[in-house]
């Protein structure tokens, strides 16, 4: 599943075939058919893979490291710019290609859904903390995330001419949503990763959890 939603953010989940696999594990098809009967069920499973790797690597569900105005702001800094745009161009092919086949339409429906828990989790975490307010802390998340889907469906084309307005769109959404003064999210003091994350994290093959330079296992206060 690792190899498959590895061709999957780099190619495409049309390159994700039962030969495919095989051929990149050195194996025979008839060993990958023989946990995936189905192409399509190989295809929804490789998709999931790589969006719950994607949504764990930029809002973990565990975050004892930090505050949640940290944690969203590190959110939004690792969904911004070119190393964000191969799980965007994974979203764009999984809704397009969903349209055709169910078994990926419903997985593209649960990986939605767990976006949407996961980051409504973190505003309601920061509203009991007194760093958030919102009254509706699920269509607050919602507002954010399609802001940010917005943004992600240009991953394709060239954007070196946008305003900063708009490459902040995301950022200025989800401050006007959560009662933060502008900049709120940007001049947070930098959320990063105890000792020792980078080491597990490269053992795991996962990126490590820090954004920013540093190396402490206290989270500073937020400013």
């Amino acid at each position: 599943m690792e190899t498959a939603a590895r061709v999957a953010l780099t190619e495409g989940l049309e390159c994700v075939t039962l030969r495919r696999i095989a051929d990149e594990l050195a194996v025979r098809p008839g060993l990958i058919s023989h946990y995936f009967p189905s192409a399509e069920d190989l295809v929804g499973e490789a998709f999931s893979v790589a969006s719950t790797g994607e949504l764990d690597a930029l809002l973990p569900a565990d975050r004892p490291h930090g505050t949640p105005t940290q944690y969203l702001a590190r959110y939004f800094a690792l969904s911004a710019g070119d190393a964000y745009d191969d799980i965007s161009r994974l979203w764009i092919n999984a809704r397009h290609l969903s349209r055709y086949r169910p078994v990926l339409r419903d997985r593209v429906a649960e990986q939605e859904l767990a976006s949407d828990d996961r980051l409504e989790g973190l505003i309601r975490e920061g509203v009991e903390r007194g760093e958030f307010r919102t009254d509706d802390p699920r269509t607050a998340a919602i507002h954010i995330l399609v802001v940010l889907d917005g943004l992600g469906a240009h991953a394709n084309t060239d954007r070196s001419n946008r305003p900063e307005a708009v490459t902040r769109m995301a950022v200025t959404t989800a401050e006007r949503e959560l009662g933060l003064a502008y900049g709120a999210l940007t001049e947070v003091t930098p959320l990063v990763a105890p000792a020792g994350a980078e080491t597990e994290a490269a053992d795991a093959g996962e990126p490590a959890e820090a954004v920013q330079p540093g190396d402490t296992a206290e989270a500073p206060e937020p400013t």
